[in-house]
């Protein structure tokens, strides 16, 4: 029986590289959807839990994607909303690339080290990855903070992620370099999560400080979020910090992605989401 993904996307058109990821997790065939949303989803999602008997509806799931996490968090509870009883399949949930990008990065900044009691900023968090890492980073026991160009906004996304994951997470507004300098002082991780295309900390910032010991950029479209750290940055040592480019974690990133649509075959009730993706990229790392 052939493997069925439906890909719901909140954007106008699907994205296409989870479209090629989830032919190369295992998928036969991927019906891509855009302009999903939680008033338009249920009928699709009744196509996916009526038409095949229990023992073969773990052949057929759901990846939820987009590039706006409250639409698709909006998605997610409108599919399963539409689940009873035994009519249900699996579902991950990756808006862009958010669950399985901070995955891998917070992985590998905790593979073989305790961040309990750490201070993390995360720069540029706003964003779909910057909420997930902020997430994962509270998880490990770090203490942090996520900042932004507008107060309004930063506040806004450290309300929903206390909504959504119960954690308190720091808003700070840095809208220029000074100011995100100002914001590391006194932190040992730093991790850049911003958009494509801006320098959010140049490198004389994370070299002097005294405090910090890890560093993470997640841009991989030059220039770099982090000036200074290289894209293939692994575990990279420089002024006495351990560097991580987006490269360098981003093979983990695919790695985590495909194993993800490959277990969503396994079962016809798995939902994959922060902390479900989170723990297979810790199986994972190294």
């Amino acid at each position: 029986m052939k493997k069925l993904l439906y890909q719901f996307d909140t954007d106008a058109l699907p994205a296409v590289f989870d479209n090629v990821v989830g032919y190369d997790g295992g998928a036969d065939h991927i019906g891509a959807y855009g302009g999903v949303n939680a008033k338009n989803v249920g009928t699709l999602v009744e196509g996916a839990i009526f038409t095949r008997g229990p023992k073969d509806k773990k052949n057929t799931a759901i990846f939820i994607g987009g590039g706006n996490m409250a639409e698709g968090q909006a998605v997610l509870a409108a599919v399963q909303r539409k689940f009873f009883a035994k009519f249900r399949v699996s579902v991950m949930f990756d808006c862009n690339g958010s669950n399985t990008t901070a995955s891998a990065a917070v992985a590998w900044l905790a593979h073989g080290r305790n961040l309990a009691g750490k201070r993390a900023v995360v720069l540029g968090g706003t964003g779909p990855v910057g909420q997930r890492a902020a997430v994962l980073l509270a998880r490990e026991g770090a203490a942090v903070a996520i900042t932004g160009r507008k107060r309004e906004v930063v506040q806004a996304a450290c309300d929903a992620l206390k909504v959504r994951f119960g954690i308190e997470v720091q808003a700070l507004e840095a809208p220029t370099n000074v100011e995100r300098g100002a914001a590391i002082q006194g932190a040992q991780i730093v991790l850049a999560t911003g958009a494509a295309g801006i320098t959010l900390l140049d490198a004389k910032q994370w070299q002097q400080s005294p405090s910090l010991e890890l560093v993470a950029d997640a841009n991989a479209s030059p220039p770099a979020g982090i000036e200074g750290i290289g894209m293939h940055d692994r575990g990279a040592a420089s002024h006495g910090k351990i560097l991580f480019g987006s490269l360098g974690f981003g093979a983990l990133k695919l790695a985590l992605h495909r194993a993800c649509i490959a277990r969503l075959f396994e079962q016809n009730d798995l939902l994959l989401d922060a902390e479900e993706i989170y723990a297979i990229a810790k199986s994972m790392v190294g």
